[in-house]
């Protein structure tokens, strides 16, 4: 009876170490999990022995993540009791409430639903913002402990399992998808200021890059390029800068983000197909490719050979095209005897049927071209100016549609393929390097051009083919009558056989009309009649 009435009586509570021991015993003994043996966001001081000031549940939608001071013991705190601001400790403090700040943000939260967990999602805010500004203004070294925390932090947060939808998946041919609404990941408010915290870690000169190098490895690299696979475009954007600055700042990892940047294309080209962030991939080997140094590396022209020449083929390449024309015409810039492999590979990849690739492709080449000079044209020019001429006579054109609530005709425009391969005149290095041989090059385009003055539907297709005549009978007349001349006895040849093989088609037919019996044998077997075998 006595017991009875003592275990109802109030127990006076003891440390907070001591109720954690026991609730943990009890889930124990129990066989479960202890409902209150943790909670997520806040830390202690290394060096503090004490617990904490008790245990609070998790709430729900939190992860949690469990932060540990000294061996075996987990210290946790809640989320939504903000820690004291950096100007309100002292100097020396400053870096232990920093990691405790950067635990805090390890609580990973549902986005899903907007209304829950409101306290904590601001708390969190807060505190990652002033993350950003204690990165920023920093004085000393970051300690090894700091690093391998924001780089806890960031992974955490960052490298989430998410289902991309490649935005090729949804591509038309002819359709501008920069004006469709890309996917918006809805915890971008926190994520924007995670990748803004981590920016500005790995930019800060108190970073050393030595130690760094340890947390951000290779495995961690892959998981940040495989986050290049995101829907939203602002998240590629900052990966992009990220990235960028990783490879300046490490550069024990350059062969290896270079090798891993591969290995995204050739999946990309010979498997898959999809991808969302090959722009930006592309944009920062851009700045990469700028930077090689002369003479460049077998590696270099490989990788140029293999991965940016074959960019060309994917049906998508619209997506990505500037950013790729870009890297190519940085190769040609920094060596002009890559001039003939470009081009060659350009013609390889040439589109047959795609208006709007071809007119891409003719733009890219002007680039190209543009930087190529006389020992390299000459070694090209047959083959490529077969295509231009084929191009040149093309009846077809690029058809460009905006997206939008409605559609009117102010939302579309057309630009020709034969109207873009003789803008190429317009240049006047290649039109110099045209002039150079042009003993060669007109007797291969004349032809187009004639057919082009005398029957192409659009105007101004053939105002800019007159043109074009002008330029090279400005420039050697006598040899421009030789090709005219030439055309017009092809002409008469072409007449002649033309006629020849009707002649011959009208004999035939006369003969199959006048010998009917004779002749059914040829469309039934056995020899039978077609009336017979019916």
């Amino acid at each position: 009876m006595i017991k009875q009435i003592l275990g109802r009586l109030p127990r006076k509570p003891g440390k907070a170490g001591d109720s954690r021991d026991a609730a943990a015993a009890g889930g124990a003994v129990n066989g479960t999990e202890p409902s209150n043996s943790y909670s997520v966001a806040r830390s202690m001081d290394p060096g503090n022995k004490r617990a904490g000031n008790g245990d609070y549940a998790v709430p729900p939608g939190v992860t949690p993540n469990l932060v540990m001071n000294g061996p075996g013991k987990a210290v946790v705190y809640h989320s939504n009791e903000p820690l004291p601001a950096f100007k309100d400790v002292a100097a020396s403090e400053k870096q232990n409430l920093f990691v405790k700040k950067v635990n805090l943000c390890c609580a990973v939260y549902d986005f899903t639903d907007p209304t829950k967990n409101l306290k904590e999602k601001e708390v969190k805010r807060q505190t990652l913002m002033e993350l950003v500004d204690y990165v920023t203004s920093v004085s000393g070294k970051f300690s090894e402990v700091v690093m391998q925390e924001i780089t806890k932090m960031v992974s955490i947060n960052l490298f989430r399992s998410s289902n991309p939808t490649p935005r090729e998946n949804k591509a038309v041919e002819g359709v501008d998808l920069e004006e469709d609404e890309p996917l918006m990941d809805p915890a971008w408010s926190h994520l924007q200021i995670v990748y803004e915290v981590f920016l500005r870690f790995v930019a800060s000169q108190e970073t050393d890059a030595k130690l760094a190098k340890r947390y951000i490895d290779h495995s961690f690299i892959l998981r940040l390029l495989d986050l290049f696979d995101s829907e939203d475009p602002r998240e590629r954007d900052y990966l992009k800068t990220i990235l960028h600055r990783i490879y300046g700042k490490f550069m024990v990892h350059r062969p290896f983000i270079r090798k891993a940047i591969n290995n995204i294309f050739y999946r990309f080209i010979f498997e898959t197909e999809k991808h969302n962030g090959i722009a930006e991939l592309l944009e920062v080997l851009g700045s990469i490719i700028n930077g090689f140094a002369l003479p460049l590396k077998e590696e270099h022209k490989l990788f140029l050979v293999r991965a940016l020449i074959p960019l060309h083929k994917p049906k998508c390449v619209s997506m990505y095209h500037q950013q790729l024309s870009y890297c190519i015409t940085q190769f040609v810039e920094k060596d002009c005897k890559l001039a003939d492999t470009v081009i060659r590979g350009l013609l390889k990849y040439w589109p047959v049927t795609n208006s709007s690739k071809e007119v891409m492709f003719l733009g890219e080449l002007e680039e190209v071209l543009e930087a190529t000079q006389l020992a390299e044209f000459q070694r090209c020019m047959v083959p490529l100016f077969c295509q231009i001429a084929r191009s040149m006579n093309s009846s077809h054109f690029q058809v460009k549609i905006l997206l939008g609530l409605y559609l009117s005709l102010s939302s579309i425009s057309t630009k020709l393929v034969a109207e873009r391969a003789l803008f190429l005149w317009n240049n006047d290095h290649i039109e110099n390097l045209i002039k150079q041989n042009y003993k060669v090059l007109l007797p291969i385009i004349y032809p187009a051009l004639e057919r082009n003055a005398r029957d192409h539907w659009n105007q101004a297709v053939r105002s800019l083919t007159l043109n074009v005549r002008k330029i090279f009978s400005d420039h050697d007349s006598a040899f421009f009558g030789e090709c005219v001349q030439r055309f017009n006895d092809e002409e008469l040849k072409q007449e002649e056989r033309d006629s020849k093989r009707e002649a011959l088609w009208k004999r035939l037919e006369e003969m199959a009309a006048s010998k009917p019996g004779e002749n059914n044998h040829l469309g039934t077997p056995n020899g039978k009649s077609s009336q017979a075998a019916g």
